[in-house]
């Protein structure tokens, strides 16, 4: 095909990217419709300029935007990307393939200039979301306060603070939206289970939380526990 396009994983269905933007969502007056409950009625905007096509995630709905499984807020897509909306897979094609290292290494130099404290809250905000799991959320500033230690209220300041950072306007998912552009900037990594584990106050980590208040004993990996579960009803 001469234009970009998207092809629909379940359906084979394939669909030209004729227009400046294209709408994704589960809504009738959408521009691609997607029949999951997982979709949010205007989901994300697919955005074409020349040969070149960038996905937004609009922020409306709680599954947000992946792109080959890592959750964005903005990113411009490469040929054979995979969009997940939801639990809609689709995957894009049409694109010129072009080495883009350069481009990436400029937006990463775009990243804000953070504190240690600063980077701290926005490993824990963002650590369920580079989870195995479909459709986790980013941790509230109470599990990110259990994580790191300390108040609720200091977290809410920190996070506060973040949002201007990184120019994250007031309204919903503000949380989501701030994590999707830290994962987006590349500032945050997966990391395996294991090595969160003892990152986060298991045997022999030593650092900060290891035993702290509410700890389960001396050697066990109990701290961590109550926040995975917490997390893992937030999702």
């Amino acid at each position: 095909m001469d234009t970009p396009f998207l092809r629909v994983e379940d359906g084979s269905e394939v669909i030209s990217l004729r227009g400046e933007v294209t709408t994704v969502g589960r809504g009738r007056g959408v521009d691609i419709r997607l029949d999951d409950p997982s979709v949010s009625r205007l989901h994300a905007e697919l955005i074409r300029r020349g040969p070149y096509v960038y996905v937004v995630d609009l922020g409306l709905s709680r599954n947000g935007t992946r792109v080959n499984g890592r959750p964005v807020a903005r990113r411009v897509l490469d040929e054979g990307d995979v969009l997940s909306f939801g639990a809609a897979r689709c995957r894009i094609g049409g694109i010129p393939q072009e080495d883009l290292a350069e481009e990436a290494e400029l937006r990463r130099a775009a990243a804000p200039e953070l504190t240690r404290r600063e980077f701290d809250v926005l490993t824990s905000l963002c650590r369920p979301a580079l989870s195995d799991e479909a459709f986790a959320m980013p941790a509230t500033a109470h599990e990110i306060a259990a994580d790191l230690v300390v108040t609720e209220a200091a977290i809410k300041q920190h996070l506060l603070r973040l949002y201007q950072k990184f120019r994250v306007p007031e309204g919903p998912n503000r949380r989501t939206r701030l994590a999707n552009e830290v994962v987006a900037l590349g500032l945050v990594k997966p990391m395996p289970a294991a090595d969160a584990g003892e990152t986060s106050g298991g045997p022999g980590s030593g650092g900060p939380g290891s035993g702290g208040p509410g700890s389960g004993g001396p050697g066990s990996g109990a701290p961590e526990q109550p926040v995975r579960r917490g997390r893992e009803q937030a999702s």
